[in-house]
């Protein structure tokens, strides 16, 4: 198994912000392909511009051009790549371990109020002392 994130972004702002949070996990980039796009996860200004997009197997109404996904290949013998899974929104909760933490306390997850749904994440170097 080999476990790959894309990004749109250029490659060069890919390896910088990498080595600025200190990841090491294989990271590439899509930037100038229709990857995200094919796949769901990244949506036109034409598109968004309708007022909805196909997020989620579904019409959507969405707040940005960029949304959550993960996908799932497989390589045969023969080299054939075949899709064989993908996820979105809610479907990737299980992803985000304090999720699982936060879904066992009596507020839950508590983001009724919050402008998005992760409004209270930030990256380890952007939370105050």
């Amino acid at each position: 198994m080999t476990f790959v994130v894309v990004s749109r972004a250029p490659l060069p702002k890919i390896e910088a912000f990498k080595k600025r949070m200190g990841w090491r996990f294989k990271w590439v980039s899509s930037y100038g392909s229709d990857f995200n796009f094919d796949y769901h996860v990244s949506f036109t200004k034409d598109e968004m511009a309708k007022g909805k997009v196909y997020y989620n197997y579904d019409m959507n109404a969405f707040p940005s051009d960029e949304g959550p996904g993960i996908s799932v290949f497989y390589k045969d013998g023969t080299g054939d790549i075949f899709h064989t899974y993908s996820s979105y929104a809610r479907g990737l909760d299980m992803l985000v371990g304090a999720y699982n933490y936060l879904d066992l306390v009596s507020k839950g997850r508590d983001e009724a109020e919050l402008p998005w749904t992760m409004a209270w994440l930030r990256h380890h170097d952007k939370y105050g002392d």
